[in-house]
């Protein structure tokens, strides 16, 4: 299956893959989310992702594809787990970033918006739902907002899963790994939940990412 909405900010055209720079200062998203919590993420558990699937793919007859087809190709091919968890990662990371900004949060404007509206009834309601299945995904994984069919939509996925390999478009996702956290919440998962979505959310974004 080739992934029919691909998205420029996360996708890499071929081997070696690289560590994508942030889109803004390590410490531009301060106090919301500090730049130690970014030396570690992006830094190391980004990186280490990366420098994995170069790893991986230094013997592979895969090395000419770009990431997304990378994803597409390896997912649920128990041969090539290792690929496809660090092919995800990297292009999911790659996608949060941008869903960060520091003049970001709280109710958003424009098409976003009154697509927000049409699929979840109001903006109150699309933040509960959203931040039920980022609170609610037990263990590591991320939480999503979704456009397929002009129809926005919440999923959480596991550990490296991505809905793209469904045929969604990716709009936005707050990353809820412990690492994308800890430092800054430790255990409270809601309050870094509260905090993406009423200080953190890049709206501009999640309007240029719909179809």
């Amino acid at each position: 299956m080739t992934i029919k909405h691909s998205n420029n900010k996360a996708n890499q055209a071929s081997f070696p893959f690289k560590l994508p720079e942030l889109p803004f200062e390590s410490n531009d998203l301060e106090p919301n989310m500090s730049a130690r919590t970014l030396s570690f993420h992006h830094g190391k558990h980004h990186a280490a992702y990366v420098n994995n699937l170069n790893t991986l793919l230094e013997q592979s007859d895969l090395q000419k594809k770009s990431l997304e087809d990378l994803i597409s190709l390896t997912h649920n091919d128990k041969g090539n787990t290792g690929i496809f968890n660090n092919a995800a990662q990297v292009w999911n990371h790659s996608f949060f970033w941008h869903c960060l900004s520091p003049n970001g949060g709280g109710k958003p404007k424009g098409r976003i918006l009154d697509l927000i509206d049409d699929s979840f009834a109001s903006f109150e309601k699309f933040k509960e739902e959203f931040k039920k299945s980022a609170t609610t995904q037990f263990g590591s994984g991320w939480a999503w907002l979704l456009e397929k069919d002009r129809k926005l939509s919440i999923v959480k996925t596991a550990n490296a899963e991505t809905p793209i390999t469904e045929g969604y478009k990716a709009i936005l996702t707050c990353d809820v790994w412990e690492h994308a956290y800890y430092l800054d919440f430790q255990n409270k998962r809601p309050d870094y939940v509260d905090t993406f979505l009423d200080k953190l959310v890049n709206w501009e974004f999640a309007e240029s990412n719909l179809g």
